[in-house]
């Protein structure tokens, strides 16, 4: 048999046997190609994105793929190109690679080369065509960014719709690597960006290594360079659009002979060969016959047919199923058939999702508009399956056969009346109706010798309506909560237009998908009017029964949802048939009207409004991400990107599957004597100390003899290959005695469950006297309330991952994927029983953090050393996507409950304030996030009697722990919880009620902090006149006059974030500077680059301070051997810290070389630095620096200053589905005199937007009383195909961000006055929250319902739709329904 091949980045690869059963992704960072990344390995973030291309039927075909699902022997025959095939620092970048970098819309960089993967898929699989803005937009739904707030992004790809339309075909490729010459101009990566070879070193356009500015000192706020991209003021304001971004980020095409291969001329010739692949695992079948395949499957009834792998890959992986017998259905000319006939369309069992949807809006604009309603609602619901690289690679067949209970097109088959084909050896071609297929959970009407061959589409007659329906948790790459596929004929009898019939499905509300008789048969006969829509519902109601613990729980909202669906379905057809028969009038009011209206999203944009520095050159301008070119190129290094020495081995971790529970037995002889397994190693084999903890020793690195969280390390397993790792790890037998759990905030209030050495209070006046004397007040009112919050998965889009290598004499190495090497260190030298001055702990970068990295990742490192030491061999541990999100511990849930007293006009007088913290099962620090908690319970309020008692409940889930903000929103929520209640109770505007109530400048906060240099109401009055949100508020109410089931909501939310750890030993930073002998400079300091940008600003002020340029700056990776003892990069501080500390160590050089300069004016900076060496003076300086006059928690000064900002969001919300996007958000935001305005901006629009996902979107759901179709304990949202973070298409459609002007921060005056921008701005992503429940109060105000009403967080479709009380919801729940909610 002819060998299996495949191209990769235009090279040949014979495949290697035995791999049936791996992914393209382990093939590919196998053989060294680490730019894919794997970031989930379900083909739900993007991050592995890669182009393959085809030949077939004489035409290539291009298309994005997930390398993470995709098949290693699905690409046989098939080119490859990774990210690094497409352009490099050295060679030249692709106009794609370098229009991200210079738009500044890579931060962490881990996700980039997915980015730009698909960006570049898109271009060609359109070439000759240029893609449309919103194709663009729409081509990225399988990406997901964590930092970037993925507006940059789309600014530096829009531009790519006004492409020349030939740019990206192959005969332009290959014309662009016949050109002549090697190293053309090419924009930012020719010679005119200070750097050769396209290489920028960081020097972001300093033409020749000189600083470049013009005369009014304006920057480019993508590149760094001089230009007129944006406009400036008379105030020296830049205003920076996304159309700016269009002409300044680069070129769109080739300007210089293309990296990028062309399709290899072998594969062009190659015919198909029939595969037969045998493997240990796994065998592979490629039939070519149709024959062939019914044979295989009567052969081997069992066996899975495989095309996108997207269902087949997720069993295998994380549910451990196993497959001896795959078959590859890709290359049968009947499963791959398209035909359209006079009755319908006929469509192949393998035709991918992506070709249906196609296929489909082709016909749409060639056929009778009244004949393709049915394609219509497929195309529709196609736009919202999955990303693109899943429908790319998804055949029909899996997705009908799979039979899954919340397909989005099953409804529709059934609905639309459509048939499918089955095939079997020896019984011939079958055909069974849509909606008699599905019998069952998962269970379909097929034999196990059968295949489904092909489906039919009846085309639609006249009056003949087929409408989809679809909720889920976000619009963008999600699966449904609820969807439905709904049909109805009408025909007019006795002159009056009745439904002749209707077909309606749903999915989501039972085991399988259903269709609804009783609500069928209630709509036959009759016209659409009131009455029959009353009889509908009330029929929907008996269709859609569910238990009250039915899996995937929210019961009330998806027999809502149902309903709602069907009053949106009458509503279509009237409007349909409105359009249609002019005689015929849709019976119901006008302000019904959009409640079916269809989705509109226009692109999205955005302004960006900074302060210009002139006469400067380094400071304050717009410099890009010093790693950016090498992040877009895929060659920037993470942790499981390192080359691993020879005979390193790959461990796995023997985790608990209980919450709690004694260990009664645990048996290894089993997992031992797998293949590969070099050894196993638990409590008993820890050399140092077992106890672990950050500041107290309360967690266990393996347990011994108890188990306290599911997910709990029991064991860890040393293998040869991660695959025998994970396989001996789940062979590991362990037999547990069940204990009673608590499982959230009530319970441990019940239990006592309460850390109270660490449970601190603050206090401020006489609270106590207050309240008592406040009944006989009549000027004093007095309410009480309360507000819960879910946690927040931190999903920074790298998961925890290290190596560890020993050396000689008890020595370690530990390259280390954390925020806090100096914590790794630590433990390690405890849990070894080793000195810390043997250990060096190194990391280069991560891919996000977010505080997740700050404290937890330690004990991943410090197990991965236990066989390392044992076995005196390199130990790599990379956690799987799941087990991160498991056991790794997530941002703090909190219950706030207050009672406030107020005056009539809505002034605070006094509060009591109990915040509940759920700490998880250990304290890690929660003791701080607690604090902090306390100290922002305030948020910009005076409040002139205060008392907060917080309470660290300890809990048997997942040790929670930092993230953005550490504890500070929180606590804002409570008190934004209590203004907003305060409001209602007064009849007040809410943002009248703030502006009464904002801290003044002098103030003094109720933790005894006086508040200087507070921008509070003036961040607060600019966005509200620079949004016009006077105007836009009347717009709003004109709006929900007017529209019944959808409304928009308004909001301003103002933030105080304080800066400074609240441990006061930890504000302290170290930094090492060398100057070298031809004039650059090397600095390594103790912060990590985790993409907040870091390391640029630390070497813009080293090159400021040094008077040289940033070219000749180079920040070395974070190690502990460098500069020892270095706190956390955390508490948005760093910038300030080590910035601060370079700045002492720049100072000391200068005073060395001030006598050089002195006797040799006018020369350069190399000249006088080699002066200086020959006269043996020392060109290495360490700097120290420890925040002055910090008194941490407790004192009069627990923080160095103060940020500030505010934000308006405005909304429209789908009262019927809980369905909303942001119109547009406005943001001003206190960074002092910033130190880097692109980098500022980029960190407040990446923390909006993680704040919005925090408040709208994320939940977590645990196995608790809440959720008790969960198995105890277990994190069911552990993966992004459950967990949900924005995507694209969340994001405010028009995004505008002002740095706050003329407003430097007198404490930071070695940074130049600036302010800590990674935190504060994160809390402002809450008013879209706030906006949204100001929709839902225009919606219960229409349903007769007044006053303030509860909204837990995070404010999801479920807990809008069913605030938004109608007479529907008021069938299935109360009006005063709280949702459940994991906290």
């Amino acid at each position: 048999m002819t060998e299996p091949i495949a191209y990769i980045n235009g090279k040949r690869h014979v495949l290697p046997p035995g791999r049936a059963d791996q992914t393209l992704l382990y093939y590919l960072r196998e053989v060294g190609f680490t730019g894919a990344k794997l970031g989930c390995g379900e083909g739900g973030c993007g991050a592995c994105t890669v182009l393959v291309s085809s030949f077939e039927g004489g035409h290539l075909h291009h298309r994005s793929v997930n390398a993470c699902l995709c098949p290693l022997y699905a690409i046989e025959g098939m080119h490859v190109v990774t990210v690094e095939g497409i352009g490099n620092t050295r060679d030249g970048m692709h106009p794609v690679q370098e229009r991200l970098a210079t738009a500044h819309g890579s931060q962490c960089g881990f996700c980039t080369p997915g980015f730009v993967m698909s960006m570049v898929a898109l271009l060609r699989a359109k070439a000759p065509e240029a893609p449309t803005e919103e194709e663009i937009e729409e081509n990225l739904a399988g990406n997901l960014c964590r930092c970037t707030g993925y507006r940059p992004i789309l600014d530096a790809f829009k531009a790519f719709a006004k492409v020349e339309p030939a740019a990206y075909t192959e005969a332009a490729i290959a014309a662009s690597k016949a050109a002549n010459g090697h190293h053309g101009s090419n924009g930012a990566n020719g010679g005119t960006n200070g750097g050769t070879n396209g290489r920028t070193n960081g020097s972001n356009g300093k033409a020749n290594g000189k600083a470049g500015k013009n005369g009014n000192g304006k920057v480019c706020p993508s590149t760094g360079r001089p230009c007129d991209c944006g406009d400036v003021d008379m105030e020296g304001t830049i205003t920076s659009s996304s159309k700016h971004k269009e002409a300044s980020c680069g070129p769109l095409t080739h300007s210089r002979p293309a990296v990028e291969p062309i399709f290899p001329a072998e594969l062009r010739k190659r015919v198909p060969l029939e595969l037969e692949l045998p493997g240990a695992a796994s065998a592979w079948y490629r039939p070519l016959s149709l024959q062939r395949l019914l044979e295989l499957k009567k052969q081997h009834p069992a066996a899975k047919l495989v095309v996108g792998n997207t269902e087949v890959g997720i069993e295998m992986k994380f549910k451990s199923l196993k497959y001896p017998v795959l078959i590859g259905a890709t290359h049968i000319p009947e499963l791959n058939a398209f035909e359209v006939d006079d009755g319908g369309v006929h469509i192949g069992a393998s035709v991918t999702l992506t070709t249906i949807m196609e296929s489909f809006k082709q016909l749409i604009s060639t056929q009778p508009a009244y004949k393709t309603s049915t394609l219509r609602a497929v195309a529709e619901q196609l736009r919202w399956f999955a990303g693109p690289p899943i429908r790319n690679a998804s055949g029909i067949g899996g997705n009908i056969c799979t039979a899954s209970p919340i397909s989005d097109l099953n409804p529709i088959w059934m609905a639309c009346g459509a048939t499918f084909t089955l095939a079997g050896a020896g019984t011939g071609e079958r055909s069974v109706p849509a909606k008699d297929f599905f019998l069952g959970y998962r269970k379909v009407d097929m034999q196990p010798h059968e295949i489904l061959l092909k489906l039919y589409v009846p085309f639609n007659t006249r009056q003949e309506y087929v409408k989809e329906f679809k909720q889920a948790h976000r619009r963008d790459d999600d699966i449904a909560i609820v969807n439905a596929g709904m049909r109805f004929t009408m025909e007019q009898q006795g002159g009056v237009w009745v439904v002749a019939e209707a077909a309606i499905a749903y999915g989501g509300v039972a085991p399988l998908t259903i269709l609804a008789p009783k609500t069928m048969a209630a709509l036959a006969g009759k016209p659409i009017d009131g009455a029959t829509l009353e009889a509908g519902l009330k029929a929907v109601q008996e269709d859609v029964r569910m238990d009250p613990n039915a899996p995937g729980g929210m019961v009330e909202f998806r027999r809502s949802l149902a309903a709602s669906f069907l009053f949106k379905g009458l509503l279509y057809v009237a409007q349909q048939l409105e359009a249609d028969v002019p005689a015929y009038s849709s019976p119901f009011p006008e302000s019904y009207r959009s409640a079916v209206k269809p989705y509109e999203r226009e692109p999205s944009h955005g302004l960006q409004y900074y302060s210009a520095v002139p006469g400067e050159d380094v400071v304050g301008q717009p410099y890009r991400h010093q790693a950016a070119d090498e992040q877009v190129c895929g060659t920037a290094q993470y942790v499981d990107d390192i080359q691993l020495p020879r005979g390193a081995l790959h461990a796995s971790l023997v985790m608990s599957s209980k919450p709690h529970a004694k260990i009664l037995k645990l048996d290894t002889a089993a997992a031992s004597a797998m293949p590969g397994v070099v050894g196993i190693f638990s409590a008993k084999d820890v050399p140092g100390g077992n106890d672990i903890g950050p500041v107290i020793k309360d967690e266990e690195l393996f347990a011994t003899d108890k188990v306290v969280v599911v997910g709990q390390p029991i064991a860890i397993v040393a293998a040869e290959t991660e695959t025998q790792a994970r396989e001996a790890a789940k062979a590991v037998v362990v037999e547990y005695e069940d204990l009673k759990p608590v499982m959230d905030i009530d319970d441990a209030i019940k239990a006592e469950s309460f850390l109270l050495p660490f449970s601190h209070s603050l206090n401020c006046g006489d609270v106590d006297s207050f309240f008592a004397s406040a009944a006989d007040d009549a000027d004093v009112l007095v309410l009480e309330g309360e507000a819960r919050m879910g946690g927040q998965e931190h999903f920074y889009l790298e998961p925890n991952a290290c190596v560890v290598i020993p050396a000689e004499n008890d020595e370690f190495l530990s390259y280390s994927s954390t925020q806090c090497p100096d914590a790794h260190q630590k433990y390690l030298s405890h849990v070894l029983g080793i000195p810390m001055h043997k250990l060096v702990v190194r990391t280069k970068r991560l891919g996000g953090g977010f505080g997740g990295k700050e404290s937890r990742s330690a004990m991943i490192n410090a197990a991965a050393a236990i066989p390392a030491y044992h076995l005196r061999k390199p130990v790599r541990l990379v956690l799987d996507r799941d087990e991160d999100m498991q056991i790794t511990g997530t941002r703090h849930p909190f219950m706030g409950r207050y009672k406030v007293g107020f005056s009539p006009e809505g002034k605070l007088l006094a509060c009591d304030m109990k915040l509940y913290c759920n700490a998880g099962y250990s304290m890690d620090i929660s003791h701080g996030v607690l604090d902090r908690a306390l100290m922002h319970a305030d948020n910009v309020y005076m409040v002139p009697q205060m008392r907060a008692q917080g309470y660290l409940c300890i809990t048997n889930i997942a040790s929670n722990t930092a993230f953005r903000g550490y504890g500070g929103p929180q606590g804002m929520v409570v008190m934004e919880n209590l203004i907003e209640q305060v409001a209602c109770a007064v009849g007040r505007p809410v943002e009248e009620v703030k502006k009464l109530n904002m801290y003044k400048e002098g103030e003094v906060t109720y933790f005894g902090q006086k508040l200087v240099g507070s921008q509070a109401e003036r961040c607060f009055q600019d966005v509200w006149d620079s949004s016009d949100y006077t105007a836009r508020r009347t717009s709003a109410a004109a709006f929900n006059e007017a529209n019944r089931f959808r409304k928009r909501g308004l909001a301003i939310t103002p933030t105080k974030f304080g800066i400074s750890f609240t441990t006061k030993f930890l504000n302290q930073a170290g930094a090492l500077v060398h100057i070298y002998t031809d004039g650059t400079v090397l600095v390594t300091h103790g912060g990590v680059e985790m993409g907040q940008g870091l390391h640029t600003k630390v070497a813009q002020v080293v090159a400021h301070d040094l008077k040289i340029t940033m070219a000749q700056v180079y920040i070395a990776e974070t190690a502990t051997d460098k500069v020892p003892n270095a706190s956390p990069t955390a508490a948005s501080a760093s910038s300030d810290m080590y910035g601060a500390a370079a700045a002492d160590a720049c100072r000391q050089l200068n005073e060395r070389l001030a006598p050089y300069y002195e006797k040799m004016p006018g020369k350069t900076f190399k000249e006088v630095v080699m002066a200086a060496y020959l006269d043996r003076t020392d060109l290495c300086a360490h700097g120290f620096y420890s925040t002055p006059d910090v008194s941490g928690f407790g004192g009069d000064m627990p923080f160095n200053y103060f940020c500030y900002g505010a934000a308006v969001a405005e909304v429209e919300l789908d009262t019927l589905t809980g369905d909303w996007q942001i119109l547009r958000s406005d943001v001003v935001m206190d960074v002092g005199k910033s130190l880097n305005p692109s980098i500022d901006i980029g960190q407040v629009e990446g923390a909006f937007v993680q704040g919005m996902g925090w408040s709208c979107i994320e939940e977590l759901v645990w196995g608790d009383k809440q959720h008790t179709w969960v198995r105890p304990g277990q994190l069911f949202t552990r993966g992004p195909g459950t967990y949900k973070i924005p995507t694209a298409n969340d994001i405010p459609i028009d995004f505008r961000v002002t740095l706050l002007r003329n407003s430097p921060c007198e404490r930071t005056p070695m940074v130049h006055s600036s302010k800590a921008v990674g935190e504060p701005p994160f809390f402002l992503g809450t008013s879209v929250f706030y906006a949204l429940k100001d929709a839902c109060y225009a919606a219960r105000k229409d349903a007769g319902l007044e006053g303030w009403f509860r909204l837990d967080l995070p404010a999801t479709p479920e807990r809008l739709r069913m605030a938004c009380v109608d007479d529907i919801t008021k069938a299935y729940a109360p009006d005063d329904l709280v949702c459940k909610l994991s906290c």
